[in-house]
């Protein structure tokens, strides 16, 4: 499983204000990083992609949210990486990878992480996603089910319509000054003074308005909301999610471990929408981690990390190959002839 690429302390764009990157053909040992989480920057179709990786065994790779990064998932990388390689990447349009001007559909993410992955060596990992993340998350094992061998939905979006005002207010037209506004200088620490008053009164308000000021900061930059606006819009619209999973989780019935977590103290996306999936998917695991809001790789990663490592120490490995895809399908597509003068009519 061989990183590519180069070890990434300071970033220092050039006069095109892209990153310089030297990419070695050649493969690599991957190298024990416990204890550690170095970023590492590659060039995939031309564009700057970075991600994360500590430790050393079987690959987990940890996916985050939107206006999210890599960095976010470092206390629970590093809770995994005494017995497991953590692969964490920057989603393009975030965090310090590259943000052109493109497709940021789930697929499109998808499509990039099987990329990035298939670069350093890595065949076949545990996928494990975040809101954004965890719609990603769904898409790669729809995409690449022979890839993927556990699935993990952390507070995960695509699992039903609802959604936070403040997101399906984000999906409006016209949106993109006001996010300029909102991300000044003095505007986040107004917020971050407001959330920290509202915390010291005990105040649950507080929590919300962190979050609102973590989500907001990534967005200083103009690429970077732009590359936000196009991934939002792509999954949510003024009535909320507009993309949904629902109608193929009968695929991970007895195919693919699945693990669903969720913050009990989440308003960004119900807390109903992980009982469901995991009352439709038979099998499936469900924890409630009740410190947490929105963010439990933030709020409570040592309690992910243990659920996490819980659930990757009993459930085996899926293997799904063309013929197993072929049968989960076909037991729910029934085909019928259609009779000629039915078909004359239409």
């Amino acid at each position: 499983m061989p990183p590519r690429g180069e070890e990434l302390n300071v970033i220092e764009p050039g006069a095109d204000g892209e990153v310089p990157v030297d990419v070695d053909p050649r493969p690599a040992a991957v190298p024990s990083l416990v204890g550690e989480f170095d970023a590492w920057q590659i060039e995939l179709h031309g564009h700057r992609v970075i991600y994360r990786i500590a430790g050393s065994g079987p690959p987990v790779v940890l996916i985050h949210g939107m206006v999210n990064s890599s960095r976010h998932w470092e206390s629970v990388a590093l809770g995994l990486a005494d017995a497991y390689t953590v692969i964490a990447p920057d989603l393009i349009g975030h965090g310090d990878s590259a943000t052109p001007r493109g497709d940021y559909s789930l697929g499109a993410h998808a499509a990039g992480i099987r990329d990035l992955l298939t670069a350093i060596g890595i065949e076949k990992a545990t996928i494990v996603g975040h809101s954004l993340g965890g719609g990603v998350a769904m898409q790669y094992f729809y995409q690449f089910p022979q890839r993927t061998e556990r699935l993990v939905l952390v507070s995960s979006g695509g699992l039903g319509h609802e959604v936070s005002p403040l997101l399906r207010g984000a999906a409006l037209p016209g949106a993109t000054p006001l996010l300029a506004l909102a991300t000044r200088p003095r505007v986040l620490a107004a917020l971050l003074h407001a959330s920290d008053r509202l915390l010291q009164r005990g105040s649950s308000k507080g929590v919300y308005l962190q979050a609102v000021a973590r989500a907001l900061e990534p967005l200083k930059e103009p690429g970077a909301r732009e590359a936000f606006l196009q991934t939002l819009r792509s999954v949510i619209d003024v009535r909320g999610q507009r993309v949904s999973a629902r109608d193929r989780l009968y695929l991970l019935t007895n195919a693919m471990p699945t693990l669903i977590v969720w913050g009990g103290r989440d308003h960004t996306i119900p807390l109903s929408h992980g009982r469901y999936t995991h009352e439709t998917v038979p099998g499936s695991r469900f924890e409630i981690l009740p410190r947490a809001a929105h963010f439990p790789h933030l709020e409570d990663p040592e309690g992910l990390a243990a659920v996490l490592r819980d659930f990757l120490e009993t459930t085996g490995p899926a293997q799904i190959d063309d013929a197993d895809w072929g049968g989960l399908i076909a037991q729910r597509s029934p085909r019928s002839r259609r009779a000629r003068n039915a078909v004359a009519d239409s």
